[in-house]
């Protein structure tokens, strides 16, 4: 019996001592205590990306749910992520639907699209909402908010 419980305390311990995830809505003090004054989004320029541009976005879906993407995260096809070929991985951008002026925030997490002339490829979430699913592709203006770090996050199993 007190071998069984020396065992559940050390489990305990070993179990408390491993990373909290890292589930946020909004920026933290070092206190842990929200700040009610976000700090400025960093705007300057990163290597030989442009802040604005226009080109073809299309959207993927099913095919890619659940799935892995370029900076490690599972693919929710319901989000408001996008893919693009050159941008710093979760990189916060602007994504403007030119076609009917509706527009919204994305970061990049996935690396795409592989079609030539298209510039973006955006979760079904955010094609949904950019209302273009029915055409399948549509013009965009993408405007970068704030570089990414371009960090792969890793995954325990």
């Amino acid at each position: 019996m007190r071998r069984l419980t020396l065992f559940l305390i050390f489990l305990m311990v070993v179990s408390g001592c491993s990373r909290s995830p890292r589930y946020r809505t909004g920026p933290v003090k070092a206190g842990g205590v929200k700040s009610k004054n976000p700090p400025a989004l960093k705007t300057k320029a990163n290597g030989n990306h442009r802040k604005v541009m226009k080109g073809v976005s299309s959207f993927y879906a099913e095919d890619f749910h659940g799935k892995l993407t370029a900076n490690g995260e599972v693919y929710d096809m319901y989000g408001l992520t996008a893919a693009h070929k050159t941008l710093p991985l979760n990189t916060i951008v602007r994504v403007t639907n030119l076609a009917n002026n509706k527009s919204l925030i994305l970061r990049i997490n996935d690396r795409g699209p592989y079609v030539k002339g298209r510039i973006l490829d955006c979760s079904y979430g955010a094609a949904k909402k950019l209302d273009f699913v029915t055409q399948g592709t549509t013009e965009v203006k993408i405007e970068v908010i704030e570089w990414g770090d371009n960090k792969y996050m890793k995954h325990r199993n």
